[in-house]
């Protein structure tokens, strides 16, 4: 998920402080662009894509990256869909399973693909990106909630599974103002609860996650895992 939003952000931020940085989403034009970015920064970037969705698709996704890059030191499970029924009881299978795949099934498969080479290699850093809709969920955001809240559940199992040498964290954001926020995260309504319910009383900019995630790709974490930290402005 690191062509648009918060994942490009990510992408750009880690490739400023020296990363090189394997870019894959569903859109291979918007990877090569993020990617085209990277290099311009005289770093190294690799562009893929794949739909994290689907469990085929990732064996060759993380093949690839460490065909092209020999190791992997940092994975972020970032890709993200919260597509919207009218009710719970007209949520549809295939909605169902198309949030599921993307926010828990695909992250779920990534870290153990990668978790285990990281393991048996250098050590490494996985990084998964929640929300906050997994700790308040309601009614109309039951599908997604229920899969970020299970990527906050993972994000500990997996920490034990491929500790001490890789760490495990989460990051659990509030409301940022990406592309796919547009339609509310500016409106009069929005504002109207951020300032009844946050701490600081506004959406993120897509690069205040960033600080988050570099640290805990860092030695500056090595005491931090299986961790939820929560970037969300102080919302209730």
């Amino acid at each position: 998920g690191g062509s648009r939003g918060l994942g490009r952000a990510m992408s750009l931020g880690f490739a400023q402080q020296g990363a090189d940085v394997a870019v894959t989403s569903r859109k291979i034009d918007s990877c090569e662009e993020v990617a085209e970015k990277i290099r311009a920064m005289g770093r190294k970037a690799f562009a893929y894509a794949s739909h994290v969705g689907h469990w085929n698709e990732l064996e060759g996704l993380v093949a690839a990256v460490y065909n092209h890059f020999g190791k992997v030191d940092v994975l972020i499970n970032n890709a993200g869909v919260s597509p919207l029924a009218s009710s719970l009881l007209e949520t549809s299978e295939a909605l169902f399973d198309t949030v599921i795949g993307v926010n828990f099934k695909g992250p779920f498969r990534l870290s153990a693909l990668v978790g285990s080479r990281m393991a048996s290699g250098a050590g490494g850093s996985i990084i998964n990106i929640s929300s906050i809709a997994a700790t308040t969920p309601h009614a109309h955001t039951a599908a997604y909630s229920g899969a970020k809240a299970a990527l906050n559940a993972i994000t500990r199992a997996f920490a034990y599974e491929y500790g001490p040498n890789v760490r495990v964290n989460c990051i659990q954001c509030g409301p940022f103002h990406t592309d796919v926020s547009k339609g509310w995260s500016r409106t009069a309504e929005f504002e109207a609860r951020a300032k009844a319910a946050m701490a600081i009383p506004r959406a993120g900019e897509p690069e205040e996650i960033v600080g988050a995630a570099l640290y805990l790709a860092s030695d500056a974490a090595s005491f931090t895992t299986g961790a939820v930290i929560r970037v969300d402005g102080g919302d209730q």
